[in-house]
């Protein structure tokens, strides 16, 4: 017969064999799958990383005494002997915000488990993901032509340059993670990888990903371009 003292005893080791058993296994934690979960917190850790550069780089701009180059001179392109103010960087801009219009769509034939249109617009995303990162090259290729670099430039306080480019390089690192990471998803999803599991939930993962990718180029947007 088992005693009272031998029943405390075992508690203890079978109440963490419960809590092992409830974040195990893919189950769901608080309702959340535990893949969306993992995500969450990678973006929540990733959130603190882009607000420390962005936080470091207005203190830099606030603080410095040397003047801080004029975007709208910085960032804009001669086209037909006109010189036009941050013509590539709204272009740039509406290019990722409309991939989020195809990545919400991409999840939405997710859940109807539609293989085709989902494949096709995630792999529709990607492209235009691709799309910003080369406009991005032609936008670091034109600028480090034309002397700027983390320690310098042309036009004003040097401090420019290293924000310039630890800032939209950064992002810029998450873009190209981030197509690789749809074309991925998107040739399992062609090739019925997750029909079998019943479950697209792997779209909407990538889809929270892409979006806050997107999220954050807004913020670097308003505040390095258009301040």
């Amino acid at each position: 017969m088992t005693s009272v003292a031998d029943t405390h005893a075992a508690s203890p080791s079978a109440g963490w064999r419960a809590i092992v058993a409830d974040w195990a296994a893919d189950r769901e934690t608080f309702k959340v799958p535990w893949g969306k979960a993992m995500m969450w917190i990678f973006l929540l850790s990733d959130t603190f990383i882009f607000s420390c550069f962005l936080t470091g780089y207005m203190t830099v701009r606030i603080s410095t005494t040397e003047p801080w180059p004029n975007a709208s001179e910085v960032f804009a392109l001669t086209i037909g002997g006109q010189s036009i103010p941050l013509v590539l960087i709204a272009i740039m801009t509406f290019i990722l915000i409309s991939s989020s219009g195809t990545m919400a769509m991409a999840v939405n034939f997710g859940y109807r488990r539609d293989r085709v249109k989902t494949a096709a617009l995630m792999a529709v995303t990607a492209a235009l993901g691709a799309t910003f990162v080369g406009m991005q090259a032609f936008e670091w290729n034109k600028l480090i032509a034309e002397g700027v670099r983390p320690w310098g430039n042309p036009w004003g306080a040097a401090q420019f340059g290293s924000s310039f480019f630890m800032i939209t390089g950064f992002h810029g690192l998450h873009v190209s993670v981030g197509v690789i990471y749809l074309l991925v998803v998107a040739y399992r999803v062609v090739r019925g990888r997750y029909e079998a599991r019943g479950n697209y939930q792997i779209v909407e993962i990538a889809g929270l990903y892409w979006h806050f990718v997107d999220l954050v180029w807004v913020f670097i947007f308003a505040l390095f371009y258009l301040w």
